[in-house]
């Protein structure tokens, strides 16, 4: 099989969205109203569930979209905050510094089954942007502490972190956050 190679300047120029998708203040709304999780503690409390967390950053050419461990504290405005940690050089480092603002996406599988119309699988998910940022001075113990609360180690003494000189801590200060889930019937 030929694997046709592409670059973007060959794609149709964007002109409308999607039929059915609608635009809405700060994104797309939901096609599936039934699935949408509305009650803000539901999607809080999925995020807070989910084990890893993706996070999509622009690059240079193309998207860059990479899985993190994370960890949550809340703004004062309650939304909450993702904190992860990364090296201090790297690609993901310069493609943040470059382009601070990501989205992020998590999701808990429960199953795939077969139904009365097909297979469909089922899930939770959130999906969020914001603005990521080099966490610095005691933000950075507080970043570390919300990943290691986060699986598990609250009591997990950070000093004993032997490549802690050579990691970055990032948060995101999230500004959109939705929920959707197709729940066990």
């Amino acid at each position: 099989m030929e694997v046709k190679a592409w670059k973007y300047e060959d794609l149709p120029e964007y002109t409308e969205p999607v039929e059915g998708a609608v635009r809405a203040a700060g994104g797309i709304r939901m096609r599936r109203k039934d699935r949408e999780v509305t009650d803000f503690a539901e999607v809080t409390d999925i995020l807070r569930r989910c084990d890893t967390l993706c996070i999509g950053i622009s690059g240079e050419e193309h998207p860059y979209v990479v899985p993190v461990s994370f960890g949550l504290t809340s703004a004062e405005d309650g939304m909450p905050v993702v904190w992860f940690h990364c090296a201090r050089q790297g690609h993901k480092s310069d493609l943040l510094s470059r382009h601070p603002v990501v989205c992020i996406e998590g999701h808990i599988f429960h199953k795939t089954e077969k139904t009365a119309h097909g297979i469909t699988t089922r899930y939770e998910s959130v999906i969020g942007s914001g603005v990521a940022g080099r966490a610095e001075g005691e933000e950075i113990l507080t970043g570390l502490k919300s990943i290691t609360d986060h699986y598990g180690f609250a009591d997990y003494p950070l000093e004993r972190c032997k490549g802690l000189a050579a990691t970055a801590v990032y948060k995101i200060e999230l500004r959109e956050l939705t929920g959707k889930r197709n729940p066990a019937e």
